[in-house]
């Protein structure tokens, strides 16, 4: 239950459609070709600032997570290739992100459930965010991403910024431990991987 609602999390969350200017700075503008091959290769989770209370208990139990994004260009999807550690174990995950250029999100099915996120990229910093339910202030969050485990100063303070834009708190901001990554050592590269790690 805890991996499946990380997944969403990480996957996207719900979101109302509606765009509020307040948020400009947290959302994202349309995603081009340029954006879809800039997103191709290996990201690192770094943390998120979550209000919904189901998620932010199974973000808790995380340690590390990174995942590899291929875009297909052609059908606007994405493959999400993810490794997890979670509670001291690594956990494998492959799933299809629809892409909205026009909306600048990124979306998951889960089931019949669409969980949608705004993508905003930072290109001076190799980094990323999603943002989840922005106009809902108890489901509202936002999660942050970069192509290293290490967190560049200076996109630490904008994603802080960010938060409290969304009426959240520093406090609230959940990180990675990337002491306990359990994926790194066992894994293959993706395209050379035959099965899930142990």
């Amino acid at each position: 239950m805890a991996l499946r609602v990380a997944l969403v999390i990480l996957s996207l969350l719900p979101l109302l459609e509606a765009q509020n200017p307040d948020h400009a700075n947290i959302t994202g503008i349309p995603i081009t070709n340029d954006t879809m091959s800039w997103l191709s290769g290996k990201w690192f989770y770094l943390g998120s600032a979550l209000r919904n209370l189901e998620f932010k208990q199974a973000l808790q139990k995380i340690q590390a997570t990174y995942f590899y994004f291929t875009p297909n260009l052609t059908d606007d999807t994405i493959l999400l290739q993810e490794y997890q550690t979670v509670e001291g174990r690594c956990v494998y995950n492959s799933s299809t992100l629809g892409v909205q250029r026009e909306n600048g999100t990124i979306s998951k099915y889960e089931g019949t459930v669409e969980h949608v996120a705004h993508l905003k990229v930072f290109t001076k910093h190799r980094a990323f965010t999603l943002a989840f339910a922005p106009e809902d202030e108890k489901n509202r969050g936002l999660s942050f991403y970069a192509s290293k485990p290490d967190i560049a100063p200076e996109f630490l303070k904008e994603f802080q910024n960010a938060v409290k834009s969304l009426g959240m708190n520093e406090t609230e901001i959940i990180y990675t431990d990337w002491k306990k990554d359990m994926c790194s050592q066992q894994q293959l590269e993706p395209e050379k991987k035959t099965e899930a790690c142990p």
